[in-house]
């Protein structure tokens, strides 16, 4: 699926359930914040956390903010390639593609 339809899907149910979304959104912050780990390297590891779940949307999603934190394409790719000898290298590809969704448009 297009990242333009999962972000839809995002907005469509952040409009439907503001209060679930406000709080899932809270939730992540919160987290993020809550220790030793800079945002860029949270947004890293949650990234790996998406590719191994196999969610398109999710690795959208992590792929941007961690750019937004400062994360450079050698180091989203790096974070994927080492995901091979964990969840295999069909399901890293799938990823890397999804991240190349956004990586691409940087250019």
């Amino acid at each position: 699926m297009a990242a333009s339809k999962k972000v839809r899907i995002y907005e469509k149910v952040a409009a439907n359930h503001p209060k679930v979304m406000a709080a899932v959104e809270t939730l992540g912050d919160a987290v993020r914040s809550s220790g030793p780990l800079d945002g860029k390297h949270a947004h890293l590891i949650q990234l790996a956390a998406a590719a191994a779940g196999q969610s398109e949307g999710s690795v959208h999603s992590h792929t941007r903010r961690a750019m937004e934190a400062g994360a450079t394409r050698a180091e989203i790719e790096h974070t994927l390639m080492l995901l091979i000898s964990v969840i295999g290298f069909p399901r890293v590809a799938a990823a890397l593609s999804w991240a190349y969704d956004l990586l691409e448009k940087k250019k």
